[in-house]
């Protein structure tokens, strides 16, 4: 699930980390104020939703299935050009 809360105290909250739990999702966070980590977390969450998520998924097991798929094209299939248009598998398997 992407969610971007208002501020960092809601997603930090008891009440909102409860609500998590019951529901079986795991929050994840950066570690302090890192500035750096957030700009990448925020950038893979905009590849997400701009070019793989076009659509509202029906239920959590569609959104599950929607976003495995496009982990599985960003890595596998979509070039990077930071990475000089090859693929981070390809790249990967080249080390």
């Amino acid at each position: 699930m992407l969610r971007r809360p208002v501020e960092c105290a809601q997603y930090c909250s008891t009440y909102y980390q409860d609500i998590h739990r019951r529901h079986g999702l795991r929050c994840s966070m950066t570690d302090g104020y890192d500035c750096y980590q957030n700009a990448l977390a925020e950038r893979i969450n905009g590849i997400l939703k701009d070019e793989f998520l076009l659509q509202r998924p029906a239920d959590l097991a569609q959104a599950i299935k929607m976003v495995e798929q496009s982990v599985h094209i960003y890595n596998h299939e979509r070039p990077h050009a930071a990475l000089k248009y090859e693929t981070p598998d390809a790249v990967h398997r080249a080390l």
